[in-house]
């Protein structure tokens, strides 16, 4: 079930961008009386799933999900039909309208993606908010336990209060900065230091493996106890707080592996939070040193036991509109930053590149309207982003070539135009096959 609920939302998510993005080409190429042969989601190699034709455009569903097209007459594309390109050029085509028509057509694509990915993050903005952690609220900061980060010489226990010289007042930024650090201070037992970052954490973090990085510390608390445990008549329920064994206060889940480790095999008097009444109860450690005893993961009790604070900011109407532009404007930024650290070798970050299994991964294995919509903007600028980049058969190289007829007066010859659309197309396949692999090469070795 987990898995049709996070295909449903990655399909429908992509779906929704593809079809969008084709409609910007689509729209100007009309209204400029340009001739729109094809118009599809997904690609139709050898047969369609769906196809429709109406007025001069056949409407249809391919089978591979790559992505979509739409076939404009007399444009030099990834069909390379050079039968058409051979006839002399007709008012209806691509090639007969002027070049800033022709720039119109090829930016509408990336045009809509940004100014889907505004309106997304506009709406949510409203309808959601903003839910948050305060950095400052951390009862004992985080807990680290990524080898990478232990190795760079974070520990449990820190606080971040600063990634370069941007200060970190909510949990999420930290996220958002990460890409791109150099260094982090925390604060650690009272005083701030500062961690220097090499210069390949990234790859270091991709070579790793985990996504855990910075995460909270958390309370024992009882979900269940199995059958198969020696403290199951007991009398600890659901809900209750272990808070220390044999008399050593354990604040943190992330205290017990050790001391559980020193008393295994023995039986010790266990205090325990049951709402607002400390208790006692003997606990058995069994010789693997484990209590068998399941614990849950509670939000809501979190915050009630002081361990964060959740911060919610609510926004108007009007408010929602600079809002939603703040959080555009930054997931641009934070985007090109993720570019500029994977087109570094240096940075490693390249090995962290992925393909459709990474951006399935992205979405959560429930469904939620509020994760959908900001995923969905989120990756509506990552198209849009990646396909202005200056590679021929990318809508960036059609305006490149664009850009040098206007400014230059000279056109590019058809023949260069098919032969660099070919390059253009083996370095997509490339991009492609290298962040596919990736995600196989992941998969295989976890």
């Amino acid at each position: 079930m987990e898995f049709v609920i996070k295909i449903s939302q990655f399909l429908l998510s992509l779906s929704l961008l593809i079809v969008l993005h084709e409609l910007g080409h689509f729209v100007p190429a009309k209204l400029f009386k340009t001739k729109v042969e094809k118009f599809y989601l997904f690609f139709d190699v050898k047969y369609s799933l769906f196809k429709k034709k109406i007025g001069e455009t056949v409407y249809g569903i391919g089978w591979l999900p790559l992505g979509g097209y739409v076939k404009i007459a007399g444009m030099i594309d990834e069909s390379m039909d050079k039968e058409q390109m051979a006839q002399p050029p007709q008012p209806w085509e691509f090639r007969s309208k002027p070049a800033w028509q022709r720039l119109i057509i090829m930016l509408g694509g990336v045009t809509v993606n940004f100014i889907l990915a505004y309106i997304i993050y506009v709406f949510a903005s409203f309808v959601y908010g903003d839910t948050d952690i305060k950095i400052d609220s951390l009862k004992g900061g985080y807990e680290i336990e990524n080898p990478v980060l232990l190795e760079a010489g974070f520990k449990t226990g820190d606080r971040v209060l600063a990634i370069n010289d941007l200060k970190i007042e909510k949990d999420s930024e930290i996220g958002q900065n990460i890409i791109g650090a150099e260094q982090i201070t925390v604060e650690r037992a009272g005083e701030e230091m500062v961690i220097n970052l090499p210069e390949n954490f990234l790859g270091q973090l991709s070579d790793e493996g985990s996504k855990n990085l910075f995460k909270y510390r958390y309370p024992f608390i009882v979900e269940s106890v199995p059958d198969s445990s020696a403290n199951k008549n007991v009398d600890i329920k659901a809900g209750d707080v272990i808070l220390g064994l044999d008399g050593k206060k354990l604040e943190y889940f992330d205290l017990f592996e050790e001391t559980l480790a020193y008393l295994k095999g023995q039986t010790v008097p266990a205090e325990i939070l049951r709402g607002d009444e400390t208790i006692t109860r003997e606990l058995t450690i069994n010789s693997e040193g484990k209590l068998n005893i399941f614990r849950q993961i509670n939000g809501a009790r979190f915050v009630e036991l002081g361990y964060y604070e959740i911060t919610k900011r609510e926004y108007g109407f009007g408010e929602s509109f600079a809002a939603g532009g703040t959080k555009f404007v930054s997931t641009i930024s934070n985007y090109f930053s993720q570019l500029k650290a994977i087109f570094n070798p240096k940075t490693g970050a390249y090995k962290g590149l992925g393909g459709f299994k990474a951006i399935y991964d992205i979405f959560p294995d429930f469904w939620s309207w509020e994760a959908f919509w900001r995923l969905t903007a989120f990756l509506s600028i990552m198209l849009a982003i990646l396909n202005l980049l200056p590679i021929p058969a990318l809508d960036g190289g059609h305006v490149m070539f664009l850009l040098y007829e206007m400014i230059s007066g000279r056109k590019p010859s058809e023949k260069f135009l098919e032969r660099a659309q070919m390059v253009g197309f083996f370095i997509l396949i490339a991009l492609v096959l290298f962040a596919n692999g990736n995600d196989i090469f992941k998969a295989v070795t976890k």
